[in-house]
């Protein structure tokens, strides 16, 4: 019997992803027209003897994420449950802290993929390779390569070529280790809580020692319990034989800024070909004309002389008018693009309106660790007091007037603009 574990963090993580994540929690950002997290269930479901998935992450319950569990439990036939941290543990934290439920029933392994990660998920393929080393002691992280500049923003892993043994592991180094990274996605035998135990423990005796030693009281079994699978778990694991590496040929990506939910969604929209091709909107009389890959909601209403593709995405009782352009983009629920308007490398949020004849217009800004031309997500906003040009983002409920062009920025929430922007955040 196999589990598997999704980690989706928590609400003060994924700043970058503002404004978008101000209305969701941003594992239930749509992405291809599903949740981001969704991609990773359908993954796990795949996989013969897996037989729950378990969510953890500190977001509060709440009615959109309720609906999301219930909807995929009766879509996917299998049970699906959340489990709410009572704060930020980690991604080592969070699995310890919950380990009777992940051990309940007693798993062979069990998988944890982390939520802001865009991939085929081999996951068949790593649990076959796992298998191959037939040991109960050994762990498996699957990585993929990188140039040497963008490989400074993800852990790095030295690997036997022969073996696949993880010999060295560093997170984020400051200078170039390795061009193998690591992907986020592991699987686990249950005696990895052993070595997690062993940090817990150093952790309470740590924090014992620093308040006897200020002589001041403190709630050390919470903060002990924050652990990092990367660096405190990995960093140790590696050179002592239990720790392998799965090399994947798939493609793969972060999702940390707006700008990789876009890239995230071309990925997803290119896999559909082969493996949803129901999904994808086929050119047909008397509709729209559709270049590449294209997700139409049936409940989208799209007038015949619009022009969408390739890599677009169109959510939920959206509106595109007539002779509409739509080039790698995502247009939310209820949005509505009035005729002849032109939206290109952008997001248009939830119930946004953009007005005739005008043009939203943002710079790719693709997360490629493969492309050493690539803007890396961990990069700032800002750059020499300047907006950094990337993908243009209206928050929800945003208007946006006839005949205006607003280029790479980004809107908050609620506003109705009244003129052009270019570079700038508009509060």
């Amino acid at each position: 019997m196999l589990r598997a574990v999704i980690l989706i963090g928590g609400p003060q993580k994924g700043t970058r992803f503002r404004p978008l994540s101000f209305e969701v929690p941003k594992p239930l950002f749509p992405v291809a027209g599903v949740p981001m997290v969704q991609h990773h269930i359908e993954a796990c479901t795949k996989v013969p003897n897996l037989k729950e998935i378990l969510l953890i992450g500190f977001y509060q319950p709440n009615e959109a994420l309720n609906h999301f569990l219930v909807s995929a439990q009766q879509e996917f036939k299998i049970p699906i449950r959340y489990l709410q941290e009572y704060a930020a543990l980690g991604t080592g934290g969070g699995i310890y802290h919950f380990r009777d439920q992940i051990l309940s029933g007693n798993p062979a392994a069990f998988f944890v993929l982390n939520a802001d990660v865009c991939s085929e998920f081999p996951l068949e393929e790593m649990l076959a390779f796992h298998r191959q080393r037939g040991s109960s002691d050994s762990f498996l992280m699957l990585g993929t390569t990188a140039n040497r500049k963008q490989s400074l923003n993800y852990g790095c892993i030295v690997a036997n070529a022969d073996t696949h043994e993880v010999l060295h592991y560093v997170e984020k180094p400051s200078t170039f280790v390795s061009e193998l990274i690591n992907c986020g996605i592991y699987l686990f035998t249950p005696t990895i809580f052993h070595h997690i135990g062993e940090v817990f423990q150093r952790n309470q005796q740590d924090l014992l020692l620093y308040s006897y030693l200020r002589e001041e009281s403190t709630n050390g079994w919470q903060r002990a319990e924050a652990i990092r699978l990367e660096q405190d778990i990995f960093t140790a694991l590696a050179g002592q034989g239990r720790l392998f590496a799965y090399k994947t040929e798939g493609f793969w990506s972060q999702i940390k800024s707006a700008g990789s939910a876009i890239y995230a969604n071309r990925l997803y929209l290119s896999c559909y070909s082969q493996c949803h091709p129901e999904r994808l909107t086929q050119n047909q009389p008397g509709g729209p004309s559709i270049r590449g890959n294209v997700y139409i909601h049936p409940t989208a209403s799209v007038d015949p002389s619009a022009v969408l593709g390739p890599n677009v995405s169109i959510g939920k009782g959206v509106t595109i008018g007539a002779g509409v352009r739509v080039r790698e983009s995502i247009i939310l629920h209820g949005a509505s693009l009035q005729d002849h308007t032109c939206v290109l490398n952008s997001i248009v949020g939830w119930d946004s309106t953009v007005g005739r004849w005008a043009r939203v217009e943002g710079t790719p800004s693709d997360p490629n660790p493969n492309d050493p031309y690539a803007k890396i997500d961990s990069e700032t906003l800002f750059r020499d007091g300047r907006l950094t040009p990337s993908i243009t983002i209206l928050g929800c409920n945003v208007t946006i007037p006839a005949e205006v062009v607003i280029l790479n920025s980004i809107v908050l929430p609620h506003k109705e603009l009244s003129r052009s922007f270019k570079n700038q955040i508009i509060l």
